[in-house]
């Protein structure tokens, strides 16, 4: 029984505020990271050995110590990747996906989303687990399923816009947010999308039916693609926003258009 407390806490604002019980429950995999300061300070290694146990595959352990010692530089971010790169030299069990896909640790989950996607070949396949994970209620794993599947994504770009076009008529926003998030030009500790960048009228399907979202979480994604475009193509970004501003006269078209246009007019400005 996980104390209210305990469920009810705001993530704390530094690493030597977080509660030693609650960073416990978080390295038991007994509760989910409440902010980006608490997945920062769980001990991965100590959770990993939980699930091993829970799972009986305390005989892989060796496998993902020498995984992560052999890193130069390790971080949260890293052995998350890791991690989920050994579970998936590993096994290929859907049995066991199941179970760390499920699991109440929303970091246990990143694992399972790097190593779902690595054992991905078709970009279909890929997709379809993407969108699991991008639909999932923790924003982490919404993060870490852009930073596991982008790359192959950009390589098969014409098929991606093509499906991903579909999923912009999802009643979920967080599906309907990965679709412009994990696309964008440029984005965020990922790789650019070099051909977005040159010509990114090719990322149009993707964006014209959420031009007018009714999700704050699905605009600031449209409006940030917008501003990433600007930076190689300005022109282009203020004939979409122009042209939008007349076929969307809506209080949320005009907050996507006010945020892809910042980086133009912060430029503009003597």
């Amino acid at each position: 029984m996980i104390p209210e407390h305990i469920k009810n806490r705001k993530g704390a604002r530094s690493l030597k505020d977080i509660n030693p019980e609650v960073l416990d429950y978080l390295n038991q995999g007994k509760i989910e990271t409440a902010n980006l300061m608490e997945w920062l300070a769980i001990d991965q290694q100590a959770l990993l050995k939980v699930v091993l146990e829970e799972t009986e595959k305390v005989n892989w352990l060796p496998s993902f110590e020498e995984a992560i010692n052999s890193q130069k530089k390790p971080t949260a971010n890293s052995n998350t990747k890791v991690i989920g790169e050994t579970f998936a030299q590993l096994t290929s069990d859907d049995g066991f996906y199941q179970y760390l896909k499920s699991h109440t640790s929303d970091v246990v989950r990143c694992w399972a989303c790097w190593a779902e996607s690595l054992l991905q070949d078709e970009i279909g396949t890929l997709l379809n687990i993407s969108k699991f994970y991008a639909a999932d209620k923790h924003f982490g794993v919404r993060e870490v399923v852009i930073f596991a599947s982008k790359d192959r994504m950009n390589e098969q770009l014409e098929e991606c816009v093509t499906e991903l076009s579909k999923w912009t008529t999802s009643k979920d926003e967080n599906i309907r947010r990965f679709v412009a998030e994990a696309m964008r030009p440029v984005g965020v500790w990922v790789k650019k999308i070099e051909a977005f960048q040159e010509n990114p009228a090719k990322g149009l399907p993707l964006l014209e039916p959420l031009k007018s979202d009714p999700s704050k979480y699905v605009r600031d994604s449209v409006g940030n693609w917008l501003n990433d475009a600007s930076k190689s193509k300005p022109e282009w970004v203020i004939e979409v926003c122009s042209r939008w501003q007349k076929e969307s006269q809506t209080k949320e078209t005009a907050y996507i258009i006010k945020k892809a246009l910042r980086t133009i007019q912060k430029t503009e400005k003597p």
